[in-house]
């Protein structure tokens, strides 16, 4: 595992950043747009090989690499772990890691249902798991930024009016069960869910209202989530009109809003 070089206290960055799911696309490019801001920037991924490959391909030398499972509460711990034995802090921490819950993106041939409870366990419980990690990191910073990447395709119709079924954490949890259940039971249109990448829409509106939830609970951070776009990474099966450049451009200016900024909200 590469380790974030610890050099002269003149020398050391004055922030340290996490973006998760960045071997590749959106997340790469963040890395490297913050990375040329004078951000230190560990680069996580949960393929080791791969991640340290993004590394080399980068080049540059405030970023690293470790190996991060978002679905594993074991790989969060160790990433919380190393952070506090080698920095003490977190400054930024962009949530990138993202499942879209129509391609298989492991051995196997996955269910339709398999496929939706990935996204959910990925898309929002990943995200919630690696915020709660690292928080008490966040809470060392003296400007704590928390950026999760989310999706304008997060939207319900009237009947599925995800900001009043869901003020609370357990109300969120409730709605993705519900989802599911209907899912498995064939009921999705009949209970007016969206099927069109339903999982995906489902799990980034979760996203949207717990970031809302959790700036509530932690007023002194900036907390907020974007929509990067609809962009052409592996993600939309390349489908997306907008470069990674492009869809990093909005996650990395939330990262570096200066103190006294917005928290709370959804950036498109």
């Amino acid at each position: 595992m590469a380790g974030l070089a610890i050099k002269s206290a003149a020398a050391v960055p004055t922030k340290y950043g996490v973006v998760t799911g960045a071997n590749k696309g959106i997340g790469f490019e963040i890395c490297k747009q913050l990375a040329s801001r004078g951000i230190s920037v560990l680069l996580t991924a949960r393929n080791r090989e791969r991640g340290l490959d993004a590394v080399e391909r980068l080049g540059m030398d405030n970023i690293t690499f470790h190996e991060l499972d978002v679905l594993d509460s074991a790989s969060v711990h160790a990433l919380a772990a190393y952070l506090n034995s080698q920095i003490g802090k977190l400054d930024i921490l962009v949530n990138n890691a993202g499942a879209n819950g129509i391609t298989n993106s492991g051995p196997g041939k996955k269910t339709e249902y398999e496929l939706a409870e990935e996204c959910i366990q990925t898309n929002y419980y990943g995200t919630k798991r690696t915020i709660e990690g690292l928080l008490p990191l966040l809470h060392l910073s003296d400007s704590p930024r928390i950026v999760n990447v989310s999706s304008t395709m997060g939207t319900f119709g009237s009947n599925r009016d995800l900001e009043k079924l869901t003020v609370t954490e357990e109300g969120i949890d409730e709605l993705l069960a519900e989802f599911l259940h209907d899912l498995k039971e064939g009921s999705l249109r009949a209970r007016g869910w969206p099927t069109h990448w339903g999982a995906y829409c489902v799990s980034k509106a979760a996203v949207t209202q717990y970031t809302k939830l959790l700036a509530e609970k932690h007023p002194r951070m900036l907390i907020n989530s974007v929509c990067p776009g609809w962009v052409n990474t592996d993600l939309s099966n390349h489908s997306g009109p907008s470069t990674p450049e492009e869809g990093a451009s909005s996650p990395v200016n939330l990262a570096l809003l200066p103190d006294g900024g917005p928290s709370g909200l959804f950036f498109h």
